[in-house]
C-alpha cells in the first residue's frame, strides 16, 4: 500500500492551529470488549487500584509544575476490534464502575477514530471523516539499514517495521548463497540486540473482490498516544476536538464523536507528557507502540510550536515523543476480597 501517493507533502507552508494542553494526561485503565462480557469483578478490581494511581501521579504533577498543573484523565474503547457490542451497555459499565470508586473519567475516546476520525464544525458531525491511519502512515519513515540492496519493498508497504536489520532469511536467494546465516541485528543497540517486528497492518480481499485494511492493535495505540500529546494536524488543523457529552449514548459506535468530554470542568484533553495506566498484558503492544512512533515524521513546525509552548510555560519538553510517554503495568497481585477490600 503506498500511502505517500494519496498524501503528499505541499510545496505551500501550512499554518499549524495551536490547541491547549495539559501538563498531564492520564489514561485511566483498558479493558477488551470481552473483559465486559461477563461480571464487573475485573473492570471493578482494576478500577479500585487505577484510583489511587491517578491520585498518587496527580500529586506528583502537582509537586513538579506547580498547585495549579493542568491533569487530566481519558480511557480508550475498544471499539475496532469489539464493534458489534452495545455502546449504551459497554458505557454503563465502565463509567458506572469508574463512579463507584470515585475515579473521575474526563473524557472518553474510541479506538476506531485512531483509523477514520469523524470530523465536527461547531459541534455537528459533517458526515466526513479522515482517514487517519493512512494519514499517519504516509509519515512513517523505516530506518536506513546498512549494506543492502533496497530490493525489498519498504516497511510501510509490506505492512511492517521494524527497529534494525531483520534476519538473512530475508535476503534475496542470491545474498543467502553467497554468505552465512545473519541473526537479526537492532540499530542502535548497546552490546547485544532487543529486535523487534511490528505488523502495522494486514491486508485481505472480500467476497466481494475488495481489498480491505485490518489495522493492529500497536498501530492504532500508537495513534492514540500521538493524538494525547497533541501532535497530529492535517491541514494544520487538528483531527480530533473533544466534543461535550450528550443527552444519550447512541446506539451504535460510529455515531459517536473520537473523543467526548465527559467532565465539562476538565484540563484540556491532550497534554505535554502522557501516562498510561494499563493491565501488564499490554506490555509488549506498547513496546511496539514506541518503536512505531520512533518512526513517524512529525512535523517540523508542530514539534517547534510544541516546545516552544512548554518553554513560556516553564516546561522542558524533548523533541522525541517517545520519551513524553509514561506506562504502569498493573500486575495481577491485589488483595483478596475481605482483605483491606
Amino acid at each position: 500500500m503506498d500511502f505517500g501517493a494519496v498524501y503528499s507533502e505541499t510545496a505551500e507552508q501550512v499554518k499549524i492551529a495551536n490547541i491547549e494542553l495539559s501538563h498531564l494526561s492520564i489514561e485511566a485503565g483498558h479493558f477488551y470488549m470481552k473483559d465486559l462480557a461477563g461480571g464487573l469483578d475485573l473492570v471493578r478490581n482494576q478500577f479500585r487500584r487505577v484510583k489511587n494511581l491517578v491520585d498518587l501521579y496527580s500529586e506528583a504533577a502537582r509537586a513538579e509544575f506547580g498547585a495549579s498543573a493542568r491533569v487530566s484523565t481519558c480511557f480508550l474503547v475498544d471499539d475496532y476490534f469489539g464493534a458489534k457490542t452495545d455502546p449504551v451497555d459497554v458505557l454503563t459499565k465502565i463509567l458506572g464502575t469508574a463512579e463507584e470508586f470515585g475515579l473521575e473519567i474526563d473524557y472518553i475516546a474510541r479506538e476506531s477514530a485512531c483509523w477514520e476520525s469523524p470530523q465536527y464544525v461547531d459541534g455537528q458531525p459533517t458526515g466526513h471523516s479522515l482517514p487517519l491511519a493512512e494519514i499517519i502512515g504516509s509519515s512513517i519513515v523505516s530506518e536506513p539499514v546498512p549494506a543492502t540492496t533496497g530490493g525489498r519493498p519498504p516497511d510501510i508497504e509490506s505492512g511492517w517495521l521494524c527497529n534494525g536489520r531483520r534476519s538473512s532469511e530475508y535476503d534475496s536467494k542470491q545474498a543467502m548463497q553467497l554468505t552465512k546465516y545473519r541473526p537479526p541485528e537492532e540499530l542502535g543497540r548497546r552490546e547485544h540486540s532487543i529486535f523487534l517486528d511490528v505488523e502495522l497492518w494486514a491486508e485481505s480481499v472480500g467476497g466481494d473482490g475488495e481489498r480491505h485494511i485490518r489495522w493492529s492493535c500497536p498501530y492504532l495505540a500508537s495513534i492514540w498516544q500521538l493524538l494525547r500529546l497533541g501532535m497530529v494536524r492535517y491541514d494544520g488543523r487538528p483531527v480530533v476536538q473533544p466534543q461535550p457529552v450528550g443527552d444519550k449514548w447512541p446506539e451504535r459506535w460510529w455515531e459517536m464523536p473520537a473523543v467526548i468530554q465527559l467532565n465539562p470542568r476538565a484540563a484540556p484533553f491532550a497534554a505535554y507528557q502522557a501516562l498510561s495506566i494499563l493491565p501488564q498484558s499490554y506490555l509488549k503492544i506498547e513496546h511496539a507502540v514506541r518503536t512505531i512512533l520512533d518512526h513517524v515524521h512529525l512535523d517540523e513546525e508542530l514539534v517547534r510550536q510544541t516546545l516552544a509552548r512548554g518553554a513560556r510555560e516553564g516546561v522542558e519538553i524533548p523533541r522525541e515523543v517517545t520519551k513524553r510517554l509514561q506506562h504502569v503495568f498493573l500486575s495481577e497481585v491485589s488483595a483478596a476480597p475481605g482483605n483491606g477490600v
